[in-house]
Order: structure tokens, then C-alpha cells, then sequence
């Protein structure tokens, strides 16, 4: 027996118990109200405020800076002068913008595909020490990424990688966070009658995950490899231990234009404004993907 409709309920038990009834069909959420949006207000201006402060300290001259920290609350005009200074000194960005976009897209590409497969055997597949190993990988979680810096450049040293872009992405082709985040989802997504149905079929186990299992993950796909591209962007440490000044990425290059032109802030700035600047581009770009992932997931989940 259906549930009556809300009309129906207007008519019979007033429009009380109508609005109680369209709450119910919407899963309990009702019309968002005022304090909903004033504290989604406040969270947009906090969250924006540290992106317009570096835009009005890179629009600024040093003089302007120096004498007051924020010096105005309308940007200025020497943005243009400023990103003239960037792009005309000794540090080459655009190649430092172009390795730091090799090393996270490939990254991501591989982290979603290896994490993929990894998660596809941890929840589709039966063998012996299953358990046991995706409790491994999930503790190496909790080791610090510094403790394994010294063992993790001798090798790249051994292999003759020091300086080069595949010493900062081998290192990351697989994480922990992914594979775990790859098991999770599929499996609640991928029912094994999928499976079945594809082995019935003659189809091999890397058939059923190219042809099943990959198109199931695209939420979370498209999540991890977000998620990846903008930690592998953003990555200073190790690329600053194993590249150097030679070849860098673009947070190497923004320390090195520090040091290079000592506390320009305006200059500084201008360059973290340049490297937040993709982000926000791929964010416009993929941000319903990436909603859509995330209720996709909460759904299955």
C-alpha cells in the first residue's frame, strides 16, 4: 500500500501534517533556513578571505606592504608589474609549473588506477591473508612519511633519479589512503552477481575489472584522483630533498624565489597566487564530478 500523497494529507490532517509528510518523502530535510545560510556565509568568507588577502598583498609594492600589512581592502594595480618580476627573474616557473603538473597528473592517473586494482582484489577477490594485509597497508597510515626520507633517497641515488621527476612520482603511484578508499566503495558498489555473470561470460579477473569494476568507481575515482592531483601540486618536502634548485616543481620555486629575492612579499605572493590558480581552474571544472562523487558514495555507503 502506497503512502497517501501530501495533498491528501493537506486536506485530511491539515497542512501541519502535510509539511511533517513532505519532510518524511524528503528524507527528513526540510526547507534550509536562515541560520543555515548565514553560517554557510560565514564559512565562504573564511574560507575565501586567505585567497583575496594574497591577492591584495600581490597587487601591492613593497613600500606599501612595509608600511602597513594590509594596505588596502581593494586591490591594486601593480599585479601586472608583479608577474612581469616573477616570469623575467633567474627561477624558470613555467617549467616548474609544468613539472608540478607531470608529477601530479601522472600521479593521480596512477594512484587511481593501482588503488583501483588493489581494492578490487581486497573486496572482490578471495585469498588467504586477505584480512591480514589490508590491516598492513592500512596501518602504514600511521608511519610518518619522514621516516622513511634517507632509506627512500639511497634508493633513488642507487637507481640514478636524483634530479628527475620520477624520483617524486614512483614513490606515490599507490597510497594506503587509496587502496583503503578503493575497498570501502567497491565493496558496497560492485555486487558479486556483476562478477559472476562476467566470469560466466569466459571474461578473465582483469577483464571483469577493466570492464565492471572501473566504471563502478567513477565517483570515487574521480575523488581520489582530485585529491591526489592537488597533494601531489602542493608537495614541497620531498621534491625539495630529491630535485633540488635544478629541476623544481613550483612550491620548490616559490622557496627559491623567497630566498632569492630575501622578503618581497608582494613578489612571494604573486607567485602562490600563480600556483593556487590551476587549482581553482580544475576545481571549476570538475566540481560537480566531485559532489557528485560524494553523494554518490554517501548513498551506497
Amino acid at each position: 500500500m502506497t503512502a497517501p500523497s501530501v495533498p491528501f494529507v493537506e486536506q485530511t490532517a491539515g497542512r501541519g501534517a502535510a509539511k511533517a509528510a513532505a519532510r518524511r518523502r524528503n528524507g527528513g530535510a526540510g526547507r534550509p533556513t536562515w541560520v543555515t545560510y548565514a553560517v554557510l556565509t560565514v564559512v565562504i568568507l573564511v574560507s575565501v578571505l586567505p585567497l583575496y588577502y594574497t591577492l591584495l598583498l600581490a597587487s601591492s609594492t613593497s613600500a606599501e606592504v612595509s608600511q602597513n600589512p594590509i594596505p588596502s581592502w581593494i586591490p591594486g594595480s601593480e599585479l601586472v608589474a608583479n608577474l612581469v618580476r616573477i616570469f623575467e627573474s633567474d627561477i624558470d616557473l613555467l617549467k616548474a609549473a609544468w613539472n608540478s603538473f607531470a608529477v601530479s597528473a601522472v600521479s593521480a592517473v596512477a594512484v587511481v588506477f593501482f588503488s583501483t586494482l588493489a581494492g578490487f582484489a581486497f573486496a572482490k577477490l578471495r585469498f588467504k591473508g586477505r584480512a591480514a594485509l589490508l590491516a598492513f597497508v592500512v596501518a602504514t597510515l600511521a608511519v610518518p612519511t619522514q621516516l622513511g626520507v634517507v632509506p627512500l633517497y639511497i634508493v633513488m641515488r642507487e637507481l640514478g633519479l636524483v634530479g628527475n621527476l620520477w624520483a617524486v612520482i614512483l614513490p606515490g603511484i599507490v597510497t594506503a589512503f587509496g587502496v583503503f578508499w578503493m575497498t570501502q566503495y567497491l565493496t558496497a558498489a560492485l555486487p558479486y552477481e556483476l562478477i559472476e555473470a562476467a566470469r560466466i561470460d569466459g571474461a578473465s579477473t582483469f577483464r571483469t575489472f577493466w570492464s565492471i569494476a572501473l566504471p563502478a568507481v567513477r565517483p570515487a575515482a574521480a575523488m581520489l584522483g582530485l585529491f591526489t592531483f592537488i597533494g601531489a601540486w602542493t608537495n614541497y618536502f620531498w621534491p625539495a630533498i630529491v630535485l633540488g634548485p635544478q629541476n623544481p616543481t613550483l612550491p620548490v620555486a616559490l622557496q627559491l624565489l623567497q630566498t632569492g629575492f630575501f622578503k618581497d612579499i608582494p613578489l612571494i605572493m604573486t607567485g602562490v597566487l600563480v600556483s593556487i590558480v590551476p587549482l581553482l581552474v580544475l576545481f571549476l571544472l570538475l566540481g560537480k564530478q566531485l559532489v557528485a562523487g560524494v553523494m554518490q558514495g554517501a548513498v551506497k555507503g
